[in-house]
């Protein structure tokens, strides 16, 4: 019974009940606060209405139970894990706390995949049924704790309901916190991001095999596999170039399809082809990096032999490589042309239509209109939008990964192959790694310099907006 419901997930556990039970409690208090006594006095009269009055009953009901939930989700499986560990056998625990360890996890992993069969090993197999009758027991005890704080909750806000009972006040309040709390995780979880970062950083740059910070950002040999080299150069300059690759095939296609759309295209098509171009950003990337390693690098590199074969080309002038940067950025410009195309056809239609009226009357055609009016007035939001589709190309993983190489090289032939931040730290930190070498938390002080990177192109598009807008009557 204890390993049957320890399979079953948490969330059915617990979040259905609590759902059910919030809606008696609000169809009761909706329903109670109408059936009390009416009185005589002015005071005495309904403070809020009767659905005020069955959230309240429902958030009394429903938040003591959902703390329950979140304190089992934060501590049930160290719990769990602390009581098995204490009950391991002498032996064993005397092999060191990295031994425990692996042992451990080796243990959650198979309860989280087990079938019927066992592994022959006696302490193995008696410490997956005993984890999964401790996972079981915690949770039955989870589920006991949720509805007795659920009872309690109700009957203490059932006892506060009254014709004079202010519901609606506590309700906002509720909501208001409630919201403040949304909003704080999501701040939190960026602050919390960025100080993991600068802290991994720091360790890399005060590791004893670690480089200086000036070796970091400007020298140019990069060989972080073996330890020995931290220039980052060479990825900065993949990634970069990459990147602008990928804004030549994004940018005027992209601009060039919101112009269109927004000021040539009928209604009719317009509702037709704007959703399917901004179906390519749903597409996902390691589709994108599937069809440029078999389709495009093939192509490119096809094309780089064939240059390379006419009688005026020197020897070996392009690289025709099976991997390339053109390839990628060519295929992650067909990636991010929806974040031009989206952004700069928002802001084209933005622009008030007595502009163009303006134009026109003055004996302007349609192109000219569109050239000295529509598009000046709304330069601000298309270079927003160039800028943050920027971002997304420096911070694109998959596609590199797939389709662009893994050579830290310094070089303008587009069919070599190269490598990108990205790429090394998805390699630095793939297989068996120590968190403790110069090697892996290199990885780390990449993704710091990429996240400050990407927050310098999207405060240079904030500035941008702010500065350049123009605002119209």
């Amino acid at each position: 019974m204890l390993q049957t419901i320890g399979h079953l997930p948490i969330g059915w556990l617990l979040i259905a009940p609590l759902a059910a039970a919030g809606f008696f409690a609000f169809s009761f208090g909706r329903t109670e606060v109408g059936a009390l006594p009416i009185g005589s006095t002015i005071g005495a009269r309904l403070h809020s209405q009767p659905n005020y009055h069955g959230y309240f009953l429902a958030f009394c009901t429903i938040l003591p139970a959902a703390m329950v939930f979140l304190a089992y989700l934060m501590f049930g499986e160290t719990y769990v894990r602390d009581t098995l560990r204490n009950e391991l056998p002498d032996y064993l625990t005397a092999r060191g706390p990295d031994q425990i360890a692996l042992f451990m996890e080796r243990v959650t992993n198979y309860v989280s995949h087990r079938t019927i069969e066992d592994t022959g090993n006696i302490l193995f197999d008696a410490s997956v049924d005993r984890y999964a009758i401790l996972k079981g027991q915690a949770r039955l005890v989870a589920i006991g704790a949720a509805i007795a704080a659920a009872l309690g909750g109700f009957f203490l806000g059932r006892r506060q309901l009254s014709r004079s009972f202010p519901a609606r006040v506590y309700v906002e309040r509720t909501i208001t916190a409630l919201l403040f709390v949304c909003a704080a995780i999501a701040i939190l979880t960026t602050v919390g991001i960025v100080l993991s970062l600068v802290y991994e950083t720091l360790r890399f740059f005060s590791s004893p095999d670690g480089p200086g910070v000036f070796e970091f950002l400007f020298g140019t040999n990069w060989n972080a596999q073996t330890g020995q080299n931290f220039g980052a150069v060479p990825l900065f300059f993949g990634t970069l170039m990459i990147a602008l690759l990928a804004m030549c095939v994004a940018v005027p296609v992209g601009l060039f399809s919101a112009i269109y759309l927004s000021e040539y295209a009928s209604p009719r098509f317009r509702s037709w082809v704007k959703p399917i171009l901004e179906l390519l950003a749903g597409i996902p990337t390691v589709v994108y990096g599937f069809f440029a390693a078999t389709l495009i690098a093939p192509l490119v590199r096809g094309f780089a032999e064939w240059v390379n074969a006419l009688p005026f080309t020197p020897e070996n002038f392009l690289a025709a490589q099976p991997t390339s940067a053109l390839a990628a950025g060519l295929v992650m410009g067909v990636m991010i042309i929806p974040f031009v195309s989206s952004l700069s056809d928002d802001v084209i239609k933005a622009v008030p239509q007595p502009l163009r009226d303006g134009a026109l009357a003055v004996g302007a055609t349609k192109s000219e209109t569109i050239k000295q009016v529509v598009l000046p007035a709304a330069l601000p939001g298309i270079i927003a939008a160039i800028l943050l589709a920027v971002s997304r190309a420096i911070g694109e993983t998959m596609i590199v990964v797939m389709a662009a190489g893994g050579r830290a090289l310094i070089t303008l032939d587009p069919t070599s192959d190269i490598t990108t931040v990205t790429y090394q730290i998805v390699s630095l930190l793939t297989g068996d790694t120590a968190f403790d070498s110069a090697r892996t938390l290199s990885a780390f002080a990449l993704g710091f310099t990429l996240f400050g990177i990407t927050l310098f192109f999207n405060l240079v598009a904030l500035r941008v907006v702010k500065k350049y807008r123009e605002a119209y009557d």
